[in-house]
């Protein structure tokens, strides 16, 4: 318990203690039981009493030229009314009358939005209250439906034989499968056997990872990858180099070769029956 809770305890206590003292618990239980009684009347009789006349203020606030036209006289309320509180010697500052005049502001815009909301509301459910009955049901629909094909579904799956089939053979080989697995687990030479290799694997993955993770260790592998890629990239533009020098030579000297005993031969044909008419 907290300090004030024990405080209020103390009090409660001491209170009745002092009624019983001097015999007035039964007055201050009926006068409790009064209070409880005629506050909610009082409470229900004023409510009736201004009511009205909050609702004729909300309506009269809810209009916007009457709310701006209630804004600009408060504004200049505020400005005239010290200057002429201060002509009459009355000396009040002026920041407690704008507090006033703001709250009655606030008041009002108050009441005004109460009247926008309850016009909306009278305005704007009877349109909508189709859309949002049926949007409700159709949701509540829809989560019955999913609700009722998940059984449904499982029993579709189940009762439908290739895939009864495939799920007794995925069962089965599942069950050999982790019975082979709890063997080898179970199996004390086995076991031994798994730490053991466990252990040496992690024996050499430490040594590796230093290796690996080693800075001067990488700046090393890097210059051996970078001088790799160079001496690579250089050998391969020279094998380029040639290997397509030596084709591209051979094609040349191969046309060329090739037209001219095609030149060649086409003279001596060209000459050939000279030669046969001289030698006849």
């Amino acid at each position: 318990m907290t300090c004030a809770a024990i405080l209020m305890l103390t009090l409660v206590i001491l209170f009745i203690g002092t009624l019983l003292l001097f015999g007035l618990l039964p007055m201050a239980v009926a006068l409790l039981v009064l209070g409880l009684v005629l506050i909610p009347l009082v409470i229900l009789l004023t409510w009736r009493i201004i009511y009205p006349w909050l609702l004729r203020i909300g309506r009269w606030a809810a209009q916007v030229r009457n709310i701006v036209y209630l804004f600009f006289v408060l504004l200049v309320t505020g400005l005239v009314l010290p200057y002429i509180l201060g002509l009459a010697g009355v000396s009040v500052s002026p920041i407690i009358i704008y507090i006033i005049l703001g709250v009655i502001f606030l008041l009002l815009l108050l009441l005004g939005l109460v009247v926008w909301l309850v016009r909306l509301w009278r305005r704007g459910w009877p349109t909508t209250r189709n859309a949002f009955w049926d949007m409700w049901f159709r949701i509540g629909a829809l989560f019955w439906r999913i609700l009722l094909g998940i059984p449904l579904g499982i029993t579709w799956f189940l009762y439908h034989p290739p895939l009864r089939w495939l799920v007794a053979a995925l069962l089965f080989y599942l069950r050999w499968t982790s019975a082979a697995v709890a063997w080898l687990l179970y199996n004390p030479p086995l076991r031994s056997i798994t730490t053991a290799g466990l252990f040496v694997t992690r024996l050499i993955a430490r040594p590796a990872g230093w290796l690996l993770y080693n800075l001067p260790i990488l700046w090393l592998v890097a210059a051996v990858l970078f001088s790799l890629r160079l001496i690579a990239r250089s050998t391969s533009t020279i094998i380029y180099g040639i290997v397509s020098w030596w084709p591209v030579q051979g094609v040349r000297g191969m046309l060329k070769k090739g037209l001219t005993a095609e030149s060649k031969s086409y003279e001596d044909y060209k000459y050939a029956q000279d030669d046969s008419s001289a030698a006849s």
